[in-house]
């Protein structure tokens, strides 16, 4: 397979179009991290006593996104999708890995939640709000909030390519 193209966001684009442009840049990112590696690279945690995996962040971006976008801004019932041990209630937000989990599995299921993303947002103004913690929270504010949460996280993605295989850049 190889690394999805990953376009630099326009750099005169309205409010809008700058927001989901890095947001995708970021998605491209992390698959970008984890292109070219075996099953076992993707499960290798980063340094002790850190467990973080590429297999674990795309799991976990897969469970943010699903949040955001459909359990808060659509208010949809969605479960967790990724729970460690048999408790459905018991999660860590996809970071665990379970014995079976791979990156074949878990791929499709974190761009099926991008796609619900966009769906979601397509019809919706960056003003639109959606209840949250007892108050309203705007399309916009979630916007931002996912750039940075990928933004971090792609952080920690560099830092665990880079040990496992010496890329950096990616």
């Amino acid at each position: 397979m190889s690394a999805p193209e990953r376009p630099m966001p326009p750099l005169d684009a309205d409010e809008r179009t700058s927001l989901e442009s890095w947001l995708d840049f970021y998605r491209t990112t992390l698959a970008r991290k984890c292109d070219g590696l075996t099953e076992g690279q993707l499960r290798e945690a980063a340094a002790e006593p850190s467990p973080i995996t590429l297999l674990g962040l795309v799991q976990h971006l897969a469970e943010v996104e699903r949040n955001w976008f459909r359990r808060v801004l659509a208010q949809e019932d969605a479960p967790p999708i990724f729970t460690p041990g048999a408790d459905p209630e018991a999660t860590d937000g996809g970071f665990d890995l379970a014995g079976g989990a791979t990156y074949e599995q878990a791929l499709p299921i974190w761009q099926a939640e991008i796609g619900r993303a966009r769906a979601n947002c397509a019809t919706r103004a960056l003003d639109d709000t959606s209840p949250f913690m007892g108050g309203q929270v705007t399309l916009r504010w979630i916007y931002t909030h996912m750039v940075g949460e990928y933004a971090r996280h792609c952080g920690h993605a560099d830092l665990v390519r880079e040990r496992i295989d010496g890329r950096t850049g990616v």
